[in-house]
């Protein structure tokens, strides 16, 4: 007589936290500013200006947006801030950075306004696989507010997670 396979993952309150769940939809873009730069490490505030003034905004209609300079020059902080002026009323956000630091700001967003009263005095899973761009400091962002709530975190799969974090 061959004895009934139970699932008891699925019986547990082990409660399952995905970070892609959260991930922002819309489209990513870069904007590199190294071009409107004279030799890519010089700004001259009259040249840069008219490349500001004559550059296609509506380029980043609803984009998420990462501002940055991918040469050695030393920006002065209002050249981002012009261009960020003429960003915004397109974009639906602008971060000076990376593409990372872009996910980050965003996530970081999302995770401050997160409700966590499902996870009180639970077992909570932070699920690690992604195949979205979710940055690692989402990850700890996401540690520290369920953290305050949870019986327990752990990161991973629930076949193969690893304890992070467990209430005394």
């Amino acid at each position: 007589m061959e004895e009934e396979i139970i699932n008891r993952v699925a019986q547990s309150k082990l409660v399952t936290f995905d970070l892609e769940d959260y991930y922002p939809k819309g489209e990513r873009k870069t904007l590199d500013i190294k071009d409107w730069l004279y030799e890519g490490i010089i700004l001259r505030e009259k040249e840069f200006r008219d490349h500001v003034e004559a550059h296609d905004w509506t380029l980043y209609q609803d984009a998420y947006v990462a501002l940055h300079c991918s040469t050695d020059a030393i920006v002065p902080g209002w050249a981002f801030m012009l261009v960020s002026s003429k960003l915004a009323p397109f974009a639906k956000k602008v971060v000076v950075g990376s593409p990372e630091d872009l996910e980050t700001a965003l996530y970081q967003t999302i995770l401050e306004n997160l409700d966590v009263s499902d996870f009180v005095d639970k077992p909570v899973i932070i699920k690690g696989c992604s195949h979205k761009p979710v940055p690692a400091n989402a990850y700890i962002m996401a540690m520290t507010k369920i953290q305050q709530v949870a019986k327990s975190v752990m990161y991973g799969e629930a076949c193969s997670s690893v304890p992070l974090y467990k209430r005394k």
